[in-house]
Order: structure tokens, then sequence, then C-alpha cells
């Protein structure tokens, strides 16, 4: 926008801001859909979103896309951000934090932060500091997701997000035919390459015994994907079958350059007796941490007790990436909040298919893209 901004333009911005925001939601999901502009004498001089989970909030970017301008801090006068600042420190500093360091004199908000733990006082604070706070009430629509995120239930007994992700054929199968990719390669080299910077973006990456007994992976973090703090691998492994020796506790140091990888958990639901002690200690002194967990009917380690667990070790975003067997269940039985799937160039296959949970209702608010010579769906899924 040219001209000074009026009241009326000023919403007009805020709608701009939010909907420009909305092309990063499968990237900070859980977190809401986030822009923010710096205007000097009533026009922008910056613009900024939040762009990656756990990354810069919308309100630095803009900042810093207002200096990298070449506007002097001191000519800022107002910053436009479609949800309120958010008050506390997480993964990132808090952004009233920033604000009040700026210099920014007045801030128009299109929106409260809905949480109950949080809302009005990232305002409150900046308010208390002399600045020049204005609400404008209705000026943005909150994100689906981001309200999914804050149900009541999901306040009070909290869980993890959880973004499942799987590679199929062109028939749903997650397993391609035996003389295809060695037999177990369907993504091309830029969709696996995009799952490393996928796996650098996440808390934990969550898997089960039958994806690590049939492809022995490491779940590690290998460039181009980075992690300061590489996700914990999470295994759920009701028997502990894991192998000692598998590459999943091969030590770091044996990965290659650059390769990262966090600490590895089994989940098992074992009871007491000399086999289960005797494969804990082997699978300890291999370097896992194995922890029993409450089983479900079918024997098997529960979903709910996995997901508390994770949660009351600080995880919040998490990875599945698993066979047919868990994707379904967790799928099923509500526990999955996002899918990632990608579909290869290939033809048949083996085992299931997961074409069908595709089709569901409940998946919404659908992106289909191309990455290399795959298709690749987004999705959130709502209940």
């Amino acid at each position: 926008m040219d001209s000074a901004l009026t009241l009326p333009s000023l919403r007009e911005l805020l709608a701009e801001l939010a909907a420009e925001s909305r092309a990063y939601r499968f990237e900070v999901a859980p977190n809401p859909c986030v822009g923010a502009a710096v205007l000097s004498g009533g026009r922008v001089v910056g613009r900024g979103f939040h762009e990656v989970w756990g990354q810069a909030h919308a309100e630095p970017n803009a900042l810093a896309a207002a200096r990298a301008g070449g506007v002097p801090a001191s000519a800022w006068d107002t910053l436009v951000v479609t949800l309120e600042p958010c008050s506390s420190v997480g993964k990132t500093p808090a952004c009233t934090d920033l604000l009040l360091a700026s210099g920014i004199r007045r801030v128009v908000v299109g929106a409260l932060d809905p949480d109950p733990r949080h809302r009005g006082e990232g305002l409150r604070r900046l308010a208390e500091a002399g600045l020049e706070v204005e609400l404008m009430e209705r000026a943005v629509e909150l994100d689906a997701h981001f309200t999914h995120w804050l149900e009541r239930e999901r306040l009070r007994r909290p869980r993890p997000w959880i973004l499942a992700k799987w590679a199929q054929t062109r028939s749903g199968q997650l397993t391609p035919p035996e003389d295809v990719g060695e037999g177990r390669w369907i993504s091309s080299p830029e969709s696996l390459a995009e799952v490393q910077v996928l796996r650098g973006r996440v808390d934990a990456i969550l898997t089960g015994i039958g994806t690590v007994l049939a492809d022995d992976p490491r779940f590690s973090v290998r460039p181009p994907g980075a992690a300061a703090t590489p996700p914990l691998r999470v295994v759920l492994d009701t028997h502990l079958r894991t192998p000692p020796d598998g590459r999943l506790l091969r030590p770091a140091a044996s990965f290659g350059p650059g390769e990262t990888a966090g600490a590895v958990h089994l989940l098992c639901g074992l009871g007491p007796g000399a086999a289960a002690r005797s494969r804990r200690r082997d699978l300890e002194a291999a370097g896992a941490e194995v922890t029993a967990l409450a089983t479900n009917e079918q024997g098997v380690v529960s979903l709910r007790a996995v997901e508390t667990w994770l949660w009351e070790r600080g995880v919040r975003r998490v990875l599945l990436e698993a066979g047919p067997t868990l994707l379904a269940r967790g799928l099923e039985l509500g526990f999955v909040d996002q899918l990632r799937v990608y579909t290869g160039s290939v033809a048949g296959g083996r085992g299931p298919s997961m074409a069908e949970w595709l089709t569901k209702p409940a998946v919404g608010d659908r992106l289909f893209r191309e990455v290399g010579p795959d298709g690749v769906l987004e999705a959130f899924v709502t209940a």
C-alpha cells in the first residue's frame, strides 16, 4: 500500500496479511498462521510471517524486513499484526519483549489470542509499558487447525500434535513391487530431501516395531535437514523386539557428515519375567531407554499412554513415520492431526492400501503440490 493507511485500509491490510500467512499453515501447525507489517508514516515498510514451526514469529520477521529495507527504527511508528503478540517464552523469545525493545509506539491487532492461558496478556503488557494498543474486532478469522489445537478437551488433557507422513504408490501401497527401488523406495530424491527438512522441524519421530524390523531405519536428520536438538526417536515395541545391533542403536558418530540423531526410546508393555529383563538389559546396554506403558485391550501399547508420555517430556510436534498398521490405528482412533502423503510414479505395490483414508470427510483443507516427479498431499484431519 502506497498511501497513508486510514481505518478501513488497516482492516484491508489485516485481511491481506491473514490471507498471505495461510501459505505457511502446514509448516507452522499447530501454531497459528500470523502476518505482521511495520508502518512508517502510515506506509508499509516491512512485512513478515510465521513461516516455520519453532522458528521466528511474524513480528520479528516484519521488523527484520523493515530493517533490511533501509528504514531506520526511529521512523517506525506502528506494527499491524493479525494475532495478539505472544507474551511467553517458548521455542522463541516473547514477541511483546521484542516490540518493547523496537521503539514501536503503536500496535494494531486483528484478534486476541484464543488460548485462555494467554488471552489478553500480550496486549496488557504492551499497554502497561505505554504503547498505544488497538484491537480491531473481527478483522481476521482464526485458523481452524489452531482452534482445533485449543479445544477444551485438548486443553484439559493435552497431547502433542501428530503429523502422519507416508510415501505410497499410485494404488496406495506403502511398499513398492520387489523390482522397484530395491523393493523399498517409492519417493524421488527430491521428496526424500524434503522429508529430512521436515524431520528437523519436529520434537520426536514416532514409529512402530514393524517398521524397525522391516526397514532397519536410523530415523536421523540428514542434510539438507538440520536440527539444533535432534528429535527423539520413539518406537512402539510392546514385546521389545528391536534388534540391539540395528542401525537405530548405532552410535551417532558412525553416521555421515552433518547427520544427527536423537535419543532412542522404546515404549513397551512387557511385564515381569526373565526373558523380558534380559531383552531390556541388552537394549539398554546398546543405548536405548526402555519404558513400560499401559496396554490396550489388544495387548499392545496404548496410544493414549504414548501421547501422555510424549507430552510430559515436552514433546509438542510429532512426526509419525510408520507402516499401514500403526498409521491406520492412529487415524481410526483420532490421534492424527495432519497428513503429508507422497505419491510416487510407481504402479502396483505390496501390502494394504492407505488410499481409502484420503477419501474420508474428516480430511480437509487439502493442498496438492508437486516435488520432483512425486505428488504431495497436505491436509488437516478435523475429526
